[in-house]
Formats: C-alpha cells, sequence, structure tokens
C-alpha cells in the first residue's frame, strides 16, 4: 500500500469538462497524474462510487463545502477520484455542482487503486473491484498525509479532517 513519503504513482485519470475552454477540452481528457501532481499541493480523497449514499451526501459536498478554506490552507486543487467512467464523473460532477472546486476524476479500469494498493472488493454486492475511501494529501506528487478509512467508515478522509491536517 501506498505510504507517506511515497511518490503518486504514474499512471493516467480521465476528466470530462462540460463546459468548452480554451481549444479543445471538454472530453474525457487523460490527466497525466505525475505532471498534474507536479508542483503543486493537491487535497486528493478517492471514493468507492459516483453517486452512492455516503459519498453523495457526505464526502463530496464536504470537499465541496470547504474548498474555499482548503485553498486559503495551501491547496492548489481538491482531487475526487473513483473507479467509474468519465461521463458518470462528468455527470456526478453536475449533480454535485463541483464546477471550479473539486476535479472530478475517474479511474475506470481501477489502475491508480491498484497502482496505491487501495483497492476495495465489491464483487459479491456487484460493484466489482472499487477503490478504498481515503483521502491524501499531496505535495509535488508525493504523499505528505494518508488517512484510509475502515471497511464502511466515513471517520477520518471528510474534508474537516484534511482541513485540520493542514492547519497543523
Amino acid at each position: 500500500m501506498i505510504k507517506v513519503g511515497d511518490q503518486l504513482p504514474a499512471t493516467t485519470l480521465m476528466e470530462y469538462i462540460e463546459v468548452e475552454g480554451n481549444g479543445c477540452s471538454m472530453g474525457p481528457n487523460a490527466v497525466d497524474v505525475h505532471k498534474a501532481a507536479a508542483g503543486k499541493t493537491i487535497a486528493l480523497f478517492a471514493v468507492p462510487g459516483a453517486f452512492t449514499p455516503t459519498c453523495s451526501n457526505q464526502h463530496v459536498p464536504g470537499y465541496v463545502a470547504q474548498a474555499d478554506a482548503l485553498k486559503a490552507a495551501g491547496v492548489d486543487e481538491i482531487w475526487c477520484l473513483s473507479v467509474n467512467d468519465a461521463f458518470v464523473m462528468g455527470a456526478w460532477a453536475r449533480d454535485q455542482k463541483t464546477a471550479n472546486k473539486v476535479r472530478m476524476l475517474a479511474d475506470g479500469d481501477a489502475a491508480f487503486a491498484k497502482a496505491t494498493g487501495l483497492t476495495l472488493d465489491l464483487n459479491g454486492k456487484g460493484l466489482g473491484l472499487r477503490s478504498n475511501r481515503y483521502s491524501m494529501l499531496v505535495k509535488d506528487g508525493k504523499v505528505a498525509s494518508l488517512n484510509v478509512e475502515a471497511p464502511g467508515k466515513f471517520e477520518v478522509s471528510d474534508a474537516a479532517t484534511m482541513l485540520g491536517q493542514l492547519k497543523a
């Protein structure tokens, strides 16, 4: 399992952006993890699935609500990762109103989750291989803190915990 001090894995995530920006930005667009994290402080959190109850009712809304405070505490970007495709993550972003607050990044084939060792096997529940619920503070591509939830829990990966770690 990835640990504090480790480099993020050399993987590619996907992002769907609904609003056209410079060039052809809509997507889905490939996001090279190493390039995207270089020189930045990132509050990254991962969830088992888009549109699932805890993820939609608590996890993402907490980071959206705390986005300004996290950025004031030194975070450049907030990333939400889930083992879903970019189109689902784009629809979830619209539903959760994450624009300009949280980047909703798809780990469609669980490559990031597998590379970090933070997978969650939900095959018996019809969900397949997913990401565990966790958060990490990433500085210039290296893990500065890591908060992995126990199965079925939501106690240490929330935005308030991340904000507290940033202020400590």
